[in-house]
């Protein structure tokens, strides 16, 4: 199962992160364990400067801006191939 972070003060752009998230992943018919991560200290602690960031299976994947819904869906498919290997 995939581990999801969003991460970002909860502000409308890491909400529209989450949204669309959650959307691909219902398209897509994969479950995932999603985690919103409010706090700065923990958000620090993957390296980034702006967000939201997207965070998947430990990896960042996007930072500083909102993913299209077609960028989600290649993140996902990658940790899917990158986990079968």
């Amino acid at each position: 199962m995939l581990n999801i972070k969003i991460l970002g003060s909860g502000c409308p752009r890491c909400q529209e992160v989450e949204k669309r998230t959650k959307e691909v992943l219902e398209e897509m018919k994969i479950e995932a364990n999603i985690e919103k991560i409010t706090d700065l200290k923990k958000i620090m602690e993957y390296k980034i400067m702006a967000t939201p960031g997207l965070v998947i299976n430990g990896k960042v994947k996007i930072s500083g801006k909102i993913p299209a819904k077609s960028q989600i869906k290649e993140f996902i498919e990658q940790e899917i191939v990158n986990k079968g290997k």
